[in-house]
């Protein structure tokens, strides 16, 4: 007889999530973890099939070593989109998926969100209403802009649905250009700078790769018109935070919507602060009521097609990152 499936939940909280696995597959063995420091361990002594593994904590001190040294370890599935910190792996011994997806409809309104702060002056609203100040102002619509989506996957792909909704025409740039729903134009990414001057708005929503590490750097705002509003919610590293201050100060990005850094978290003595025209948050634009459940849920609808011999969804490539 066979010896059951094992599969490894890796989490800061893993009980509910091992009740659902176990609910859905009764056959399959279930262990748990909830800490980086005793993931080696749990590895050695459980030796699963599958780990279910969530960057719960940051990046630095993750178990990536323990993991991919594990022998016998034929799947992980990342609970997140990015995968940087798995660095790379040999995929003739393991296969690793991510939950891309997952938050795009969310991290899409967290960057039209952003774009509407300063349409609207919100901060300029604040500052009157709490001064008691009655003036005459002017908001600004959306409509009739333009929007340069920098990577249109998941994520991007949602925030193109959305600012067409707002009435805008939408831009994009991906490995692979195609035409594709919401976008009026695709460019390829080696393209980005024949583009940059058309846009009113950028995104940035690109996985971090070798091929786009600091790839938005000193050039690309150079070639931008000057006023535009910015947002990132790509990876720490994606953008050349230097370039962007830089850009911030001397008016040619107008504003900044930031959810990711350089350095997480962000250092006391970084610029970013205090400055007026950033709207800037602790990497949370993925982080929504039910994220984790709808995560698990890919997962576990991954792990029925992986039971029946059935071809895994969002299958990362460790050469491009995603």
């Amino acid at each position: 007889m066979p010896e059951p499936l094992r599969v490894l939940i890796h989490n800061a909280e893993t009980q509910s999530l091992a009740r659902d696995l176990h609910s859905r597959f009764p056959d399959v063995e279930v262990g748990e973890c909830n800490t980086y420091e005793a993931l080696p361990l749990a590895l050695e002594t459980f030796r699963p099939d599958v780990v279910y593994t969530v960057r719960f904590d940051g990046s630095p001190g993750y178990p990536r070593d323990a993991l991919m040294s594990s022998p016998g370890l034929r799947w992980i599935a990342n609970g997140g989109a990015g995968t940087d910190h798995l660095g790379k792996w040999d995929t003739s011994r393991v296969t690793v998926t991510n939950a891309a997806g997952v938050a795009a409809d969310m991290m899409a309104e967290y960057v039209i969100g952003g774009f509407l702060h300063f349409m609207l002056d919100v901060p300029g609203l604040q500052i009157d209403q709490k001064e008691q100040i009655w003036r005459d102002r002017f908001v600004r619509p959306m409509k009739g802009k333009t929007l340069l989506v920098v990577g249109l996957g998941h994520t991007g792909r949602a925030i193109a649905e959305r600012a067409k909704a707002f009435g805008m025409t939408v831009l994009g740039t991906r490995a692979h250009p195609v035409e594709m729903e919401h976008a009026d134009e695709v460019f390829a990414a080696e393209d980005l700078h024949m583009v940059l001057p058309r846009a009113d708005f950028i995104s940035i929503s690109t996985p971090l790769t070798q091929q786009t590490k600091s790839s938005f750097g000193v050039a690309e705002f150079d070639a931008m018109k000057s006023g535009v509003i910015f947002a990132d919610v790509s990876r720490g590293g994606v953008v050349d935070q230097s370039a962007l201050f830089e850009a911030l100060t001397s008016g040619k990005v107008a504003a900044a919507v930031l959810d990711v850094f350089e350095v997480e978290p962000l250092p006391a003595d970084s610029p970013f602060w205090t400055m007026g025209n950033v709207l800037m948050s602790p990497h949370c634009s993925s982080v929504f009521e039910g994220w984790e459940q709808a995560s698990f849920n890919l997962f576990l609808n991954n792990l029925e097609r992986w039971i029946d011999g059935h071809d895994l969804i969002n299958v990362v490539d460790p050469d491009r990152g995603y």
